[in-house]
């Protein structure tokens, strides 16, 4: 198949193309994330009203939080960010919906005794706990039976305060699918109705490490954030994959071939808002990604965040950007064209206040255009409004 490049002029926003993707969303383009950080959420909610067709893709890589307890619990991969991007995707319009996404959402109580969040438990399974009554059939009975597998499996001192009950149902899923990670979700993403592709960018359970400039190794995806933990004091140097949690194995994974292909056909690539090192970057770590990218001829967009990220420690935006593309270069080789990996930067530099310093012209040196354009509304302030992101993006896409 031959692919020919054809350039268009740009317009912000374009009002035509918005408004044809809105009336015939099934028809929207392929915009592809890479990312599961809860920043993109509400980006996704707004963006299934123009297009069925977005891509998602997660790393199962979190050692933090609710998803730390799962994976030491099951040796498993990390599946809290797959049920945050499935319940926002997923199409309210189908009864029973509604109730499905509370529920996924819903977390145990923090300060209850464990007696009582297993009766909780028991009671959802049983179906006459209220937050499940509601939920109709098929789906009820498969929450009910998901549930009863992880209820058989779990450890007798699993911790179930602050559990999601999302990720005890795709936990159980998992488990009861011979913990094949891709089955469960695919299952969850038809039966809610989910308007895009949600998908691990790995299914290998991993964990992500980083390399710091004063020379110290730190493993967990969860110490980097600044979270749980506290904010790192050296800057990262670089990030890798290591098969365990106590030490640093670095190991390289391939991204299985057909997920590779949800790349080389978007219509967009977006590297979206969101931590710097542990949401994006930990997507371009696995090999045949950066690859990928370089193959495909549509416009690839960097959104920086807008809040502070402690992982950006030293770092200005331009040094993040060339964090972005030495990463895909791990893959594609240093002699890949920039213009193959990251076209634009979109900014809203009149509403918005970006914490590191912005070094334009040193990103334009690098064949990058940057793209100032209104992102942040009055309501929406200091962050970024879902609606003009998105029909930024629309603008963009081939």
């Amino acid at each position: 198949m031959k692919r020919i490049s054809v350039s268009r002029t740009l317009i912000m926003p374009d009002r035509r193309r918005i408004a044809r993707y809105q009336r015939v969303p099934e028809l929207g383009p392929r915009l592809l994330f890479f990312s599961g950080g809860t920043a993109l959420t509400d980006i996704s909610r707004e963006l299934k009203t123009f297009t069925y067709n977005s891509i998602h893709l997660v790393t199962p890589f979190d050692s933090g939080g609710s998803s730390a307890k799962l994976r030491d619990a099951f040796d498993m991969p990390a599946i809290g960010d797959l049920r945050s991007r499935i319940m926002s995707l997923a199409d309210e319009t189908i009864l029973g919906n509604p109730d499905v996404v509370r529920l996924f959402a819903y977390r145990f109580p923090a300060d209850a005794e464990q007696s009582e969040l297993v009766q909780i438990l028991e009671s959802l399974i049983s179906g006459n706990d209220k937050k499940i009554s509601s939920i109709g059939n098929p789906m009820r009975r498969l929450i009910r039976n998901h549930l009863g597998y992880f209820r058989n499996a779990m450890p007798k001192d699993f911790d179930l305060r602050g559990a999601s009950i999302g990720n005890l149902v795709l936990a159980g899923g998992y488990l009861n699918n011979s913990q094949k990670l891709d089955s469960i979700v695919f299952l969850f993403s038809r039966l809610v109705g989910v308007r895009g592709t949600v998908q691990t960018v790995t299914n290998d359970n991993l964990h992500l490490a980083a390399e710091l400039a004063d020379g110290k190794t730190i493993v967990g995806q969860h110490k980097l954030t600044g979270k749980e933990t506290s904010p790192l004091k050296s800057p990262i140097k670089r990030v890798f994959l290591s098969r365990q949690l106590n030490k640093p194995t670095p190991i390289k994974v391939d991204m299985p071939k057909k997920k590779r292909g949800l790349i080389k056909d978007a219509d967009l690539i977006c590297y979206p808002p969101g931590s710097l090192f542990s949401s994006i970057l930990a997507n371009l770590l696995p090999g045949g990604v950066g690859k990928s990218v370089a193959m495909n001829g549509a416009p690839k967009v960097y959104i920086p965040s807008l809040g502070r990220d402690p992982e950006q420690l030293g770092l200005s935006l331009s040094d993040s950007v060339d964090k972005i593309l030495s990463t895909l270069r791990g893959d594609t080789g240093i002699d890949c064209p920039t213009d193959r990996l990251l076209n634009f930067v979109l900014l809203d530099t009149k509403s918005g206040k970006y914490p590191i310093p912005m070094m334009r012209r040193a990103i334009r040196k690098k064949g990058i255009e940057i793209i100032d354009t209104p992102l942040i509304s009055e309501e929406s302030a200091p962050y970024y409004d879902p609606k003009l992101v998105v029909s930024a993006l629309l603008s963009i896409s081939a």
